[in-house]
């Protein structure tokens, strides 16, 4: 069927596994309630780092939602990736290409920060511990980057096209944008995002190195952006899962469009370079507009990269204003990720998924345990504001130097355009 306009990229599933909910409606509920889980590391082997406090997915029984199969031959990023795509594929009406989807029509993008510490840890102890015939095949495969990627794909049978994205945080946005524009160039679906698990002992050392990783004892301190007390971030696992198809052959098949990806951009600027990421960040911001066709003033929400670290915070305050003008200084803009903690390339898929629901509730979730702005920005935070988001802009940055910018559309907005 061909199409009067260039095709559209639209959001027709969501799939979340977060430390605030294994579900889309247990996450959103959290979420818009502004419901903190950070709390102090609980898992075997952390007690005695300077890291103290995390964002964990705590609810989480693999082998309730994964195949003994791949279970064995997989990491807990894994898992977390083939269970939210599974809702993500339930949210949309998509089966497997063994139940009849074309197989070829389907890919799978995601992006990974670290790949699959745990199932290395693992490994690790045991080829040390007990010789090198104790150490398994797979950890060839499991700690890999694109063993989600890989794992979706060959469990559902899809054969279009695929791709993986390593790379610091924003990296989960521009898998989003290149899953829209694989569609725009004819692909029928893209399942797409990033889910991390970074806190088994292994990766936490290896973020020690980090100078914005917060240490604070605190939960209810550690992880307070655009405030006097920001120390850092706190990490956190999980991530989301999006199910990308083009927008008139979802509305042809009776698919709920949730919203479409309207424009993207991204600029680099340099691991650490806090003050330089204003101007990359700001052309990012730019660059997501224009494509969109989006006024500044038609932002109805930033969902904030939110670092912790006050250079950072400045910087994309100043950002924001630099993009949007006079209007930078109006629109909400929000961090749920405070209440959960900041996933590295799953953090801004999270805040994708958050703001689509945004769009469908008419909610601006607030920014949990913060309270004292020390920056130019009117952000949200103690409970959830009432507003009509039509349109929504989702930053994210990382501390390797990538700035990312992307725009939605509610899905009814779409429409009308």
């Amino acid at each position: 069927m061909s199409e009067p306009h260039p095709r559209r990229a639209a959001v027709t599933g969501i799939g979340v596994v977060a430390p605030n909910g294994t579900s889309t409606e247990s996450f959103w509920k959290s979420t818009q309630e502004g419901i903190s889980v950070l709390d102090r590391i609980t898992r075997e082997g952390c007690a005695h780092l300077p890291l103290r406090v995390a964002g964990e997915v705590r609810d989480f029984e693999p082998s309730a939602v994964v195949e003994e199969r791949y279970l064995v031959q997989t990491d807990r990023f894994t898992h977390f990736g083939m269970a939210a795509a599974d809702l993500a594929l339930e949210d949309a009406r998509i089966g497997s290409a063994d139940t009849g989807e074309a197989p070829f029509s389907v890919g799978v993008i995601t992006a990974a920060g670290s790949g699959g510490g745990e199932f290395g840890q693992r490994e690790l102890q045991q080829l040390w511990g007990k010789g090198p015939r104790f150490v398994g095949p797979y950890q060839s495969i499991a700690w890999f980057y694109a063993a989600s990627t890989g794992q979706i794909s060959i469990r559902r049978g899809f054969k279009g096209p695929c791709g993986v994205i390593a790379s610091d945080e924003a990296g989960g946005l521009d898998a989003v944008a290149h899953a829209a524009r694989a569609v725009r160039r004819g692909t029928d679906v893209i399942i797409a995002g990033a889910t991390e698990a970074p806190l088994a002992p292994y990766s936490v050392v290896c973020q020690l190195g980090y100078e914005e990783l917060s240490t604070a004892d605190d939960p209810t301190r550690a992880y307070r952006p655009f405030t006097d007390q920001a120390c850092g971030f706190v990490p956190a696992e999980g991530g989301a899962m999006l199910v990308v198809e083009a927008e008139a052959s979802a509305r042809e098949r009776g698919a709920r469009v949730r919203a479409t990806v309207a424009g993207h951009a991204a600029t680099f600027t340099g691991a650490s370079r806090w003050e330089q990421s204003r101007e990359g960040l700001a052309q990012a911001i730019r660059g997501a507009l224009d494509e969109a066709g989006c006024a500044p003033e038609e932002i109805d929400v930033v969902f904030a990269d939110a670092l912790g670290v006050p250079e950072a915070d400045r910087a994309e305050a100043l950002a924001i204003a630099d993009a949007l003008g006079a209007h930078g200084g109006r629109v909400p803009v929000t961090a749920p990720k405070t209440g959960i903690g900041r996933g590295y390339c799953a953090a801004p898929v999270l805040d994708v998924a958050a703001a689509v629901l945004a769009m469908e509730h008419g909610l601006i979730p607030p920014t949990p345990n913060v309270f004292d702005i020390c920056h130019d920005l009117d952000l949200v935070t103690g409970r959830a504001r009432v507003a009509e988001v039509r349109t929504a802009l989702v930053l994210s940055r990382g501390l390797m130097g990538s700035n990312s910018a992307l725009v939605l559309r509610h899905g009814a907005a779409a429409v009308s355009r």
